[in-house]
């Protein structure tokens, strides 16, 4: 019989204190800084520079208020759905909400739920470890082998061979009809996730003009979008930011990550305590999934939500 991987087997109470989530431990040099900020800044400043130079025929007010509706509305279904509820429990969903979430988190188009599941609840067991899917310290901490380590984490880990054991790290979604069911329609909701925007653009314009360039940005470039910043968490928070809170791994807090990530930037707190529903437990962390964990909790659709308390947090504070 498979084992059953608990969401909370990443208890880093007893784990030894790592340097600061820097490269090369404590010390950046001038080199490493521009290696991070051309990998890390390049691909937003090209999105943002797009934007002016083809404002008025290749995009208008119309098709930023779909790409960021829908940019939005795929990425809380990945963190509050796929991410805190489906991998580690941090609330129980009714199951309306949990067929919702499930759903939205499917139109974010990153696979298939519960292989994204297995993948993250291993990453969690061997987090910066042998074993991890995705470490960007898996070749060492120079500068060529880190930016070899960034490229397999944001993106290349995907294309490895070597998948993730369903049953034993994903037995209780494999058991639920609802989940088993969207998860193997994933094709179907990457279908419908493409096809939602340039039908919503071309109905509002009434003409095939906006429908193609609602397509264009509420599909292609929201979802190119949404998958970086997802790898970010993979990639950058391992590799830089605060460290704030004790965990056995080199995850780091990236505050200018915290709003496109919808607070799953706050990466050091999740990894010293997996199954807290907030992420952004300090003063000034923006974290808008908690904040419709919230809601969720308060029209009665989602119980046993698990809200960190001081006690709790200042447990978790690093020496």
């Amino acid at each position: 019989m498979p084992m059953t991987i608990q969401p909370a087997d990443t208890r880093p109470d007893e784990a030894e204190p790592l340097p600061l989530a820097t490269l090369g431990g404590d010390r950046q040099g001038t080199l490493e800084r521009v290696t991070l900020t051309l990998f890390i800044v390049a691909p937003f400043l090209a999105l943002v520079a797009a934007v002016p130079v083809v404002w008025g025929w290749g995009v208008g007010v119309r098709d930023l208020v779909i790409m960021t509706v829908m940019y939005f509305l795929t990425c809380h279904g990945i963190t509050v759905g796929f991410h805190r509820c489906f991998t580690h429990g941090s609330f129980k969903p009714n199951r309306p909400l949990k067929i919702a979430l499930a759903i939205a988190g499917s139109l974010a188009i990153e696979g298939p739920l519960v292989r994204w599941v297995a993948d993250h609840r291993k990453h969690h067991r061997f987090s910066d470890k042998e074993g991890d899917p995705h470490s960007p310290w898996r070749y060492g901490e120079t500068v060529p082998a880190l930016l070899k380590g960034l490229f397999w984490a944001h993106l290349g880990w995907m294309f490895d061979e070597e998948q993730t054991d369903q049953r034993k790290y994903a037995p209780d979604l494999i058991k639920d009809d609802d989940i088993r069911r969207i998860s193997r329609q994933f094709a179907l909701w990457t279908l419908v996730s493409l096809l939602i925007p340039p039908l919503v653009g071309g109905v509002l314009s009434w003409s095939w003009q906006g429908a193609l360039t609602a397509f264009f940005w509420g599909s292609l470039v929201r979802m190119a979008l949404l998958h970086h910043v997802t790898w970010s968490i993979n990639s950058i928070c391992h590799a830089v930011g605060r460290r704030p809170f004790r965990s056995r791994d080199r995850s780091g807090n990236v505050w200018w990550l915290a709003v496109l990530s919808c607070g799953e930037s706050w990466h050091n707190l999740h990894h010293a305590d997996p199954t807290s529903a907030r992420h952004g437990v300090l003063k000034g962390q923006l974290d808008s999934s908690a904040r419709i964990i919230r809601w969720f909790e308060l029209a009665g659709w989602a119980r046993d939500v698990r809200w960190p308390n001081r006690e709790r947090v200042e447990s978790r504070r690093a020496e």
